[in-house]
């Protein structure tokens, strides 16, 4: 609680519920360094970093929900943070010129915007993780955790029946199915269903070995702003960095990452859990496959999984076309986990001694 409270005055600089600060987000995906300061004042109001916190809000609230069963002094600070969380999806929806917010509807993605010093707001439209992150803010309670605690359910009931303007931003959290679960998400099933059109198609997001970090979209459409004077852009680099900008280290401008990938499977397992095998969506898009949710996880699994396994021709993606590992008997069987993986091929790129969180891979390749 300490440490959330932290973000909220450190990097909500207007008091909006609208976040900036480099690693609060993903802290070189932008089109500029988003930790320095801007020379006209300006400052980037992030839609991940907003949705992290988001994700952070419903984190704690269902810890506090969990403790507030057994003791009952956690109960209103249930109720806090989902104040906290209907506030930040209201931020994100409301703000900026002409109340347009960072969901674009027109594209039917949600963008960083830039704040000038006039108050007037420019969109940096780089379909990227950026984007997507707003999926990772959804959590599952089922009745007995929300009717066992009075003061967080009430706190439900009114802002349903006073503040519908916010509550309507939120998934149906007021409305259990028929197994009493309760989905709470910044997405409601359309914008849901804008973003998966984006993400599963092969074409944009979705690559042979995972969800890309930067569109591929960019490859031949970088995006181009002008700010001051200054021409900053971004394209699609599937693999190591092309640039000098933040050191070298722009490494999240096309290639596939492990851990953002798992957090993308949980939460359409999450978003399962409430909608069950009646939501589906097209997957690849333009394929004409439909499937639930469930099964999009089970895909992403298994491409993700096809960057260590061997192919057909008993070659790994994950080792590219370094002979020596792919056949040499002390090497070939004795797989790393590297930092992020080529957009394109699944080539291990970056650190081969990420075990840490590559690690996670290991779930996949269990399924």
């Amino acid at each position: 609680m300490i440490n959330f409270t932290w973000w909220v005055n450190r990097k909500d600089a207007a008091g909006n519920n609208i976040f900036e600060g480099g690693f609060l987000g993903l802290d070189n995906i932008g089109v500029f360094d988003r930790s320095a300061v801007l020379p006209a004042g300006e400052y980037l109001e992030q839609a991940d970093g907003t949705s992290w916190m988001a994700t952070y809000s419903l984190n704690l609230l269902r810890i506090a929900a969990e403790l507030a069963s057994f003791d009952k002094a956690y109960a209103d600070i249930a109720s806090k943070f989902f104040e906290h969380f209907i506030y930040i999806a209201g931020a994100m929806d409301n703000l900026g010129e002409n109340n347009k917010g960072l969901w674009d509807e027109d594209d039917g993605f949600f963008y960083d915007q830039l704040r000038l010093p006039d108050n007037s707001t420019e969109k940096m439209k780089v379909r990227s993780l950026v984007g997507l992150v707003p999926l990772f803010a959804t959590e599952i309670l089922s009745d007995g955790m929300i009717n066992n605690n009075p003061i967080f359910k009430n706190r439900m009931i009114w802002f349903s029946e006073n503040r519908p303007d916010l509550a309507g931003l939120v998934s149906r959290f007021n409305e259990p199915r028929t197994n009493g679960n309760h989905l709470i998400s910044l997405l409601r099933g359309y914008r849901m269903k804008c973003l998966l059109k984006y993400m599963l198609d092969e074409n944009e997001f979705l690559s042979d070995y995972g969800i890309r970090s930067v569109s591929k979209y960019h490859l031949n459409n970088p995006y181009i702003a002008n700010i001051n004077g200054m021409e900053f852009s971004v394209k699609y680099t599937p693999a190591e960095s092309d640039s000098g900008l933040f050191g070298g280290n722009s490494n999240w401008r096309g290639p596939v990452w492990i851990p953002v990938n798992y957090l993308i499977i949980e939460s359409l397992q999450r978003f399962y859990q409430y909608y069950g095998d009646d939501y589906k969506v097209e997957c690849p898009t333009g394929s004409g496959v439909f499937m639930t949710l469930q099964e999009v996880a089970n895909e992403l699994y298994r491409r993700l999984s096809g960057i260590f396994l061997r192919d057909k021709d008993g070659k790994r993606a994950v080792f590219g076309s370094y002979d020596k590992l792919q056949s040499d008997p002390e090497f070939k069987d004795h797989v790393l986990f590297y930092e992020y993986f080529d957009g394109d091929n699944g080539r291990g790129v970056g650190a081969s001694h990420q075990t840490g969180w590559s690690g996670l891979i290991v779930n996949c390749l269990c399924k």
